[in-house]
């Protein structure tokens, strides 16, 4: 929310945003409940997977609640596990409320928001705009909750999603709720919201007082799937349908009193009433749910006016096919390749084809990119797989840009986190951490975008393959202990993949040669693009000067030269190409070497005619 998953484009940097998907369990493959959250930050974000154990609470004892900042560290303190001990020279956070503790509180693992507990109880969030917004206690207002510490709370007291959806939506109406700055740009949220059972779509704001707030769910069909992508989506509510819909009073009462809306006119279209539509630019949100929905096998329109006014996409659709955790990976890594959006294709994707586009903050040059769901910017994404059998829910969790990471599975019924997830300082380079592990592999495959990806993506694609069938293995294992180790041993395979891979792909394609041998150039396609054709022309010698000799044919006889003879033994390497002109140019550097005053090795001249 505060830093990770907002748009201000007044005081931070625009595009930063996050991108949710709920597949319901007759919509899976294996029957579970899947949601998913990508959390697309700035470069100072908290990366960190942390595991909150459960704790037994004193009578009368009281539940601290924080100022949520979601820039590194994002917590500080005794209250969450070792993962939020303070580290030489951090302060512990300061609360700006309390309320009632409860006598237990569940385990759970979490980044910048709720992801799992150990009850399977899953969370994803998606920050939005909202008509109306409030400041927190302490910082100009009086609302005491965020998104990020209403989700916690529902990891910490509920086991199922429909109880959750009811916790958080009362006590945010009874203490307040805050989003982004008191911003109405990005002053709303949205959950989605599971367990093994059943899934919701929860949509919250400020109500207009800013003491209080206005929030609405809607179930997921076990059937259907769904997208949000930092815009409400919620349509019309049925207020005598219990079982789909859950609401506050206000929704119906502040529409009223602005005369938004009649109780006599039934159904209450929430997105139109609430939303303040896109915000960055138009397709910002839109974009994505088309890329997705078209991944998932749902047709809808790529086009609009008003995605706020007018009903675009639909709250929930029905998947061509059943959708597996690998297919929704997939979706976290699209740049709508194939398409007429394709991110990997003209100058903008430079000569390598890169999707990923820049903050730009130009003062003379105004537009926009394209908003791709995968985004080189993501701090880290997650997949709960939500079901109740044996090993029971199961966290998928990807460091770093979707792209570029491998996705890790840990059993919600674990009790650790593997160490090097739980270091993730972006400010300080770290062997040991994995989010460095990823971020420095994907980095260093920019150097050749669409080849060195390749590389990567085979690394990605083994590793993940290992990770689901770990999970199958474990399928009837119950015990921590054993999750713990065998989940931890396959963070390790991925470190040792990893943290080799950047000193591979720089060997591989320093300096624009393959193995420090071949060229690679470039493709006709981006040279003439860029006006290539229209340089300097050619010699007028041209003819007699261009390689034409076959450079392997060339580079194998000369490779067979001694040193001392070099210079008469690659002379006769190129005599078949003394009589044609157009392979004048091999012949005419080998003489030249010969007759050079400086030692000559055979590197030097292959590298020359080649």
């Amino acid at each position: 929310m505060l830093w990770r998953c907002l748009v201000l484009p007044l005081i931070l940097h625009p595009g930063l945003a996050c991108t949710d998907i709920v597949i319901g369990k007759a919509a899976s493959k294996d029957g579970s409940v899947i949601l998913t959250q990508s959390e697309d930050g700035d470069s100072g974000a908290d990366a960190r997977l942390c595991y909150v154990p459960a704790r037994d609470h004193e009578a009368d004892s009281r539940r601290a609640v924080f100022f949520d900042i979601e820039a590194y560290p994002r917590h500080v303190g005794l209250d969450r596990g070792p993962c939020y001990a303070p580290r030489p020279g951090q302060n512990l956070s300061v609360p700006i409320g309390h309320l009632p503790q409860v006598s237990h509180t569940y385990a759970y693992f979490d980044a910048t928001y709720g992801m799992v507990n150990e009850h399977g109880l899953g969370i994803g969030e998606s920050t939005c705009s909202g008509k109306f917004s409030a400041k927190a206690k302490g910082h100009g207002g009086e609302a005491l909750f965020s998104i990020d510490s209403l989700s916690r709370i529902a990891l910490e007291r509920e086991k199922n999603a429909r109880d959750a959806v009811k916790l958080i939506g009362g006590l945010a109406e009874q203490h307040g709720f805050y989003g982004v700055t008191g911003n109405i740009e990005v002053g709303a949220e949205s959950l989605v919201i599971g367990d093994p059972d059943e899934a919701f779509i929860f949509h919250i704001l400020a109500d207009p007082t800013g003491r209080s707030a206005i929030w609405a769910a809607q179930r997921v069909p076990d059937d259907h799937v769904a997208v949000i992508a930092n815009m409400f989506v919620i349509r019309e509510i049925n207020f005598t349908d219990s079982h789909n819909f859950l609401f506050s009073e206000s929704v119906k009462t502040v529409a009223s009193d602005k005369g938004w809306w009649k109780p006599e006119g039934g159904k209450l279209d929430f997105t139109k009433l609430y939303s303040n539509g896109e915000f960055a630019h138009k397709f910002y949100s839109g974009r994505r749910m088309w890329g997705a929905y078209r991944l998932l096998g749902v047709d809808t329109a790529d086009d609009y006016t008003d995605l706020q006014a007018e009903i675009v996409y639909p709250v929930t659709a029905k998947p061509k096919e059943l959708v597996g955790v690998r297919q929704v990976f997939d979706i976290y890594r699209d740049y709508y390749q194939g398409t007429k959006y394709d991110m990997t294709k003209g100058l903008a994707a430079g000569p390598f084809g890169d999707p990923d586009r820049f903050d730009t903050e130009s003062q003379t040059v105004k537009g926009n990119w394209e908003r791709s769901i995968g985004l080189y910017r993501t701090s880290s994404t997650h997949v709960v797989q939500t079901r109740r059998s044996n090993q029971g829910a199961v966290l998928w969790f990807g460091p770093h840009a979707a792209a570029g990471t491998v996705f890790l599975p840990i059993a919600a019924k674990a009790t650790v986190v593997p160490h090097a997830y739980t270091v993730a300082d972006p400010k300080n380079y770290s062997r040991d951490s994995a989010y460095w592990w990823h971020r420095h592999a994907f980095n260093a495959a920019k150097i050749r975008y669409n080849t060195a990806m390749q590389d990567l993506r085979e690394i990605q694609v083994r590793l993940e393959d290992d990770g689901e069938k770990l999970v199958q293995s474990l399928q009837n294992i119950t015990d921590p202990q054993i999750l713990n180790e065998a989940y931890a041993k396959h963070a390790v395979n991925i470190q040792t993949a990893f943290s080799a891979l950047p000193t591979t792909l720089m060997t591989k394609y320093a300096d624009g040669w393959l193995n420090d041998d071949s060229p690679i150039g470039y493709s006709s396609d981006w040279l003439q693009a860029v006006g290539y054709s229209q340089g300097p022309p050619d010699d007028p010698h041209a003819t007699l000067l261009r390689a034409a000799c076959e450079p392997r044919k060339v580079k194998s006889c000369v490779d067979g030269c001694e040193t001392l003879t070099f210079a008469s033994c690659a002379l006769r390497c190129t005599e078949e190409c003394h009589d044609r002109p157009e392979n004048a140019k091999a012949s005419f550097l080998v003489r030249a070497e010969a007759k050079a005053p400086f030692h000559v090795t055979p590197a030097t001249l292959v590298r020359r005619i080649s």
